[in-house]
């Protein structure tokens, strides 16, 4: 990633019209960006850590350009709005299905641990199918504090770990 500014996300689905949800989730995302979002194809991934039964999910990576007034927090917000908007109900328990989801992996070049948000996301480079996607948008990345990039990265988890290529 060439220009420290960049978010990235990751957006997952399983319940409901997936394909549907993410697309219209990344047209509410792309106002929260300067420029016009990078967004990869879709990816379907088996649940991993899910209960018996769980749907597969789809999923995706979108990187954007925050608002000059931004913050990693404050992008939360916006997201768990947007979240919120596609029928997802709070929850405590991780690996749940849902409608959508979307993680905040990376803000920039910036590290960050507060008790709502870890940046980079902390479990982002053990997941397929959250690095495949970012790797066909962000193919060099090398998320702070690692020293593989993305692509790298994907060889890496490949070894255990499979995402089919939607569209």
């Amino acid at each position: 990633m060439t220009d420290p500014e960049w978010g990235v996300l990751s957006l997952g689905s399983n319940l409901g019209s997936s394909q549907k949800i993410l697309t219209s989730a990344v047209s509410r995302l792309q106002a929260l960006s300067l420029q016009p979002l990078k967004v990869s194809s879709l990816w379907k991934t088996e649940p991993i850590d899910c209960a018996p039964g769980t749907p597969d999910f789809l999923n995706l990576a979108i990187g954007l350009i925050p608002l000059l007034e931004e913050t990693p927090e404050s992008l939360l917000i916006q997201l768990r709005v947007i979240e919120k908007a596609f029928g997802r109900a709070p929850s405590r328990l991780r690996n749940q299905p849902r409608k959508l989801d979307i993680d905040l992996i990376l803000f920039g070049s910036r590290q960050l641990v507060t008790e709502e948000l870890e940046i980079p996301h902390p479990r982002a480079h053990e997941r397929l199918f959250v690095i495949q996607p970012i790797a066909e948008i962000f193919p060099n990345l090398v998320f702070p504090g690692m020293k593989l990039d993305v692509s790298q990265m994907v060889q890496e988890l490949s070894r255990t770990q499979t995402v089919s290529l939607l569209c």
